[in-house]
């Protein structure tokens, strides 16, 4: 392998460990460097010795020392400063500070960071759990558009072709319950006269407050009035139907709605490349049913139609995907398996993602179980249910309005927009800037906000959102991110100003500057480990980490007054690859920085 090959650094190192595991005798696949977890002892570590002793029986000391003695070689060829065994048999390696500035020059002449694509790209689809036709989008909808983003950006980055769906919820009784509800109230509208020919009205009779404001007030009357409910059932199946007047009163509320989330999906600068909801699979479920009942997967139990999705090997009880209850109604098992048929058969996806939140876990391996045992899904797609936790207020509870109700989405927005607003007075940033710049930048602090807060933890963990710790500049928190970035930009753009340009990096001359080379090679096994576990959290560790160390170099280098001019030239070249790091991981995590602050 060529010394400045593309390749991560851990890949380039396991190559050089590996060959000299092999030359002493061993396989190669006990070669595997990674990380140091004791960085005074060296930069990084094999510590493939022990299981190579059990799988020889040999003492791990004596085959970590046959592989030391072998890489002499890459000692003398400058790729190690020094190379021992340490304990039992790991193996302590420190790069040799001329190849480690090697390869961060060519990482940072790379155009994508020195992040392989991947070498066999596929079709993804990433489904985001669904808001509700003709309800608000609340702060329980947050995790799953945040980390759904974060992955959809990922998973394009490296090279997969993604389709993002919304998968609204669109189809079923809350439908029949709003058409019963506007009838209510304009029972003249063309939608209800069965001998109506049309053309419908292109001009919705309701907007999204009118729905918002129908549907609480019919839901209840079904629970309490019977015959209401059965007017909702039997709109509901005339729609399903396909009645004109229902189906065109119908778009009216999914494009009302779409409209309402489009505008706070645009204000977290999140976007889909489908707006498909549950209607869209409605034509595969009986087709689908009609194929389950011949092939025998589906079967009646007390008069509901049920596919058994249980295993031998259950360490618990897993109940069976009920298609139709007894009544013939369809249910959300009914919805989504359909869903996987229509997907197979128009988007031929690799992989499907569910990013819906961990209550959800049994649904779906009930609904995976049965795609996988009838054929819906073939076994060479994948199915993953990325299930996460909740949002909790400081008080350690779901997350709520003072009130004690559950918070518009759109409200938790202006809030954080607000409190970003004082935090630039606070540190006096952008003051002097026109109001609308400054008003840009407290969304952007506002957003960085918000969704560090989320990506920095573990998805499958609950978590405090506390507005006033994560607003910071300073600490574990966006804003710092951003004040990092920007500040790193004003160098650069002061450094220009001087006319003064970046050139070769060159080997560091002090531990902080060390310190920053070494974080900036691990961001290709960083991307790759997202990719792996679906976990941007170790995006957000990343980047934060490395603003910390780039801020530590930045206060013990005076860039600009450097007198040296090849370790000023690297330095630059050093900071202009930092930005370009965090500015991409923050990318990625769908953070965007501003020019200034």
């Amino acid at each position: 392998m060529e010394i400045g090959e593309l390749n991560s650094l851990t890949e380039i190192l396991t190559e050089y460990v590996g060959n000299a595991f092999e030359a002493a005798g061993y396989d190669r696949e006990f070669g595997l460097v990674v990380r140091s977890n004791r960085p005074d002892l060296g930069d990084y570590q094999c510590n493939g010795a022990l299981p190579a002793a059990g799988a020889y029986g040999q003492n791990p000391r004596d085959i970590a020392q046959a592989a030391v003695e072998e890489l002499g070689a890459a000692v003398q060829d400058g790729v190690f400063a020094e190379v021992s065994p340490a304990g039992p048999g790991f193996i302590n390696l420190r790069l040799d500070d001329r190849f480690l500035a090697r390869h961060i020059h060519s990482m940072a002449q790379d155009e994508r960071l020195g992040v392989p694509e991947k070498a066999e790209a596929r079709h993804v689809i990433i489904d985001f759990g669904g808001a509700n036709v003709a309800k608000p989008m609340h702060v329980g909808h947050l995790r799953s558009t945040i980390i759904g983003d974060s992955l959809q950006r990922l998973f394009s980055f490296c090279g997969d072709r993604v389709t993002s769906d919304i998968h609204m919820g669109d189809w079923g009784l809350q439908m029949g319950t709003l058409i019963m509800a506007v009838k209510r109230r304009q029972p003249d509208l063309p939608y209800f006269d069965p001998d109506y020919e049309g053309p419908y009205p292109e001009e919705s009779p309701v907007t999204m407050a009118d729905l918002q404001d129908y549907y609480p007030e019919a839901s209840a009357r079904n629970k309490s009035d019977p015959e209401a409910l059965e007017a909702s059932r039997k709109a509901t199946r005339e729609l399903q139907e396909g009645r004109p007047g229902y189906r065109a009163l119908w778009q009216h509320f999914v494009d009302v709605s779409i409209a309402s989330l489009s505008r706070d999906f645009d204000s977290l600068n999140v976007h889909f490349d489908l707006w498909l909801g549950e209607s869209h699979a409605d034509p595969y479920i009986e087709p689908m049913i009609e194929t389950l009942i011949d092939a025998g997967f589906a079967v009646e139990s007390e008069g509901a139609l049920i596919v058994p999705v249980d295993k031998p090997d259950d360490k618990t009880e897993i109940p069976p995907l009920m298609l139709l209850k007894s009544d013939g109604a369809v249910l959300y098992g009914t919805t989504d398996l359909a869903t996987l048929a229509m997907r197979m058969a128009e988007l031929e996806p690799d992989a499907i993602l569910y990013v819906v939140d961990a209550r959800q876990s049994l649904h779906f391996e009930q609904v995976f179980r049965a795609a996988r045992k009838s054929g819906v899904v073939p076994q060479s797609v994948d199915l993953e249910h990325l299930p996460f936790g909740t949002m909790n207020g400081p008080d350690g509870k779901p997350f709520k309005t003072r009130a004690g109700g559950v918070m518009p989405l759109d409200d938790l927005i202006q809030m954080v927009r607000v409190k970003a607003r004082t935090r630039l007075q606070e540190v006096d940033a952008a003051q002097e800037y026109p109001d609308e710049e400054r008003e840009e930048i407290a969304r952007l602090v506002g957003l960085s906000a918000l969704k560090f807060a989320d990506l920095i933890n573990h998805r499958a963990r609950d978590y405090v959102f506390d507005l006033e710790r994560f607003s910071s500049f300073e600490g574990r928190t966006g804003p710092y991110l951003l004040y990092t970035a920007v500040r790193t930009k004003s160098i650069l753009r002061r450094a220009d100003e001087l006319g003064l340009k970046a050139g070769d990096i060159i080997p560091a001359a002090g531990a902080e500057e060390r310190e920053l080379a070494l974080k900036l090679a691990e961001l290709p096994d960083v991307i790759a480990h997202v990719y792996e576990t679906r976990a941007p959290n170790h995006l957000a560790d990343h980047v934060y980490n490395l603003a910390i160390i780039f801020n530590r170099f930045y206060r013990e280098h005076h860039i600009l007054s450097e007198e040296n001019a090849a370790r000023q030239a690297s330095w630059l070249a050093l900071s202009h690859y930092s930005l370009r790091q965090l500015e991409t991981v923050l990318s990625l995590m769908g953070i965007e920085v501003p020019e200034r602050m």
